[in-house]
């Protein structure tokens, strides 16, 4: 079975987060059923996307990741203006 037949799991950490009057998609997932770790995506407003490449044991980490890269570099800087944004 290929990847794209299969389901996602998607964590209760996921949401929709408001920080300085931006707002992002929080999406902590993986595939459903799979020991396989917990991927991060934050998507913005423009659905400019940016994915961890490591994965995480745990939902919880993947969130501690999130806030840690908020506090460190903050929300504007984590997805980037509509013109520069990682995809």
């Amino acid at each position: 079975m290929s990847d794209e037949n299969q389901d996602i799991e998607l964590s209760e950490q996921s949401c929709e987060f408001t920080q300085d009057g931006i707002t992002v998609q929080v999406g902590i997932y993986r595939l459903k059923d799979s020991n396989d770790g917990w991927t991060l995506e934050v998507v913005d407003d423009d659905d400019n996307s940016l994915i961890w490449e490591d994965t995480f044991p745990t939902e919880m980490d993947a969130w501690n990741e999130f806030q840690r890269a908020l506090e460190e570099e903050g929300i504007a800087q984590l997805i980037g203006p509509p013109d520069e944004a990682v995809h």
